[in-house]
């Protein structure tokens, strides 16, 4: 599938272009198994890496029940379903990612972390590996800086949740190559997705549009000109948007918000991006948001009510 997705390319890649057959993804997380899935399900073989074999286990069950849903709603075959499992392997440490020809890291919204993993896997890489970042708001030009191969290093930054969302965002770094930027845009167009170019400054174009937004309606509630329900109401209902900005928040991570608020604030320098002190609260308290089972929504009840 990945090879007649390339020949169907409206940019013209040539065959020789892509040389991607094995892909690496690092963090079996939301990102990461959403990545998975949607480069197994296009024909590659993907070697997933996390810290445990049970956070790899249930990363598989996940793919697993987001391929059903796929295939109930008629999207795919049974016979896809099962390529697409069999082609994920655990990758049981970095150096089980040696033979991969894009690695892509998917690990959580923390800069030092990132470092060091990129740090710990460039010895294990062969020299021709592509080193991809999908983070939301990290300067790729500094991450690219810790590897031992700028010039093969470039921002995949995915949409959440993957299987879904059509958008890339590829962001060079001041060292990226032409030839890993083509090859990049490739890979990404052979999985169904749409590239948008982004200049590598903080946060890139999504979330240096969409956090600061989600920050004025934490305010908002901060504030007290509205609760909850009535904030999330008077954005779907108002501007038509498909959920609630605090119910958008809960969905991304209220740490991932946090972190990229960061970003902003400290790249650019603008009171303008200064993070609500209440978001700052609910992460310092635990309530991440879905994940976690509470933020502005408590998800222990079923329908989930707001928090306040």
């Amino acid at each position: 599938m990945a090879e007649d997705a390339l020949e169907r390319n409206p940019e013209g890649s040539s065959r020789a272009e892509l040389s991607i057959r094995k892909v690496g993804v690092i963090g079996a997380g939301q990102m990461g198994n959403g990545i998975a899935h949607v480069a197994a399900l296009a024909g590659y073989e993907v070697e997933l890496n996390d810290l445990s074999r049970a956070q790899y286990d249930a990363a598989i069950e996940i793919i697993s029940n987001n391929l059903g849903r796929q295939l109930s709603k008629g999207k795919i075959t049974e016979a896809e379903r099962d390529e697409a499992l069999a082609r994920i392997s655990f990758a049981d440490g970095l150096e089980a990612l040696g033979d991969c020809d894009l690695i892509i890291e998917a690990v959580t919204e923390d800069e030092d972390i990132k470092r060091r993993i990129l740090t710990d896997l460039c010895p294990h890489l062969k020299a021709s590996a592509i080193l991809a970042s999908n983070t939301s708001s990290i300067s790729i030009t500094r991450l690219a800086s810790t590897t031992d191969r700028p010039e093969q290093f470039i921002g995949m930054h995915f949409m959440n949740p993957v299987p879904v969302m059509k958008l890339v965002e590829l962001i060079r770094g001041i060292a990226t190559a032409d030839d890993t930027f083509r090859t990049s845009r490739a890979f990404v167009e052979t999985i169904g997705k749409t590239v948008a170019v982004a200049e590598d400054f903080p946060a890139f174009i999504v979330n240096r549009i969409l956090l600061p937004m989600i920050n004025e309606a934490v305010y908002t509630l901060y504030e007290g000109v509205g609760n909850v329900e009535a904030i999330d109401t008077a954005m779907r209902l108002g501007a038509h948007h498909p959920m609630g900005p605090l119910q958008l928040a809960d969905f991304i991570g209220l740490d991932t918000c946090l972190s990229v608020m960061q970003v902003l604030y400290e790249g650019l320098a603008d009171s303008k991006y200064r993070p609500c002190p209440l978001m700052v609260k609910y992460v310092e308290a635990g309530w991440l948001g879905r994940k976690a089972g509470r933020g502005f929504y408590d998800y222990r009840s079923d329908p989930p009510v707001p928090t306040r």
